[in-house]
């Protein structure tokens, strides 16, 4: 079984945290498909990307 990580992302007032959320739900359901280990999950909220720590959970 290969690692994986997760890294998900929103950058505008449109979405939400919702977003992740699917975000997050895709990625596993995809992970699990292919059976991969997801050993980490980095989520970045509404944040520009510049100069910015990801959250890590």
């Amino acid at each position: 079984m290969a690692k994986a990580v997760i890294y998900a992302r929103y950058s505008s007032n449109k979405q939400s945290e919702q977003s992740i959320d699917g975000q997050l739900r895709d990625c596993h359901s995809y992970a699990k498909a292919q059976g991969h280990i997801i050993i980490a999950e980095y989520i970045d909220r509404a944040r520009s990307g510049k100069g910015q720590v990801l959250g890590f959970r």
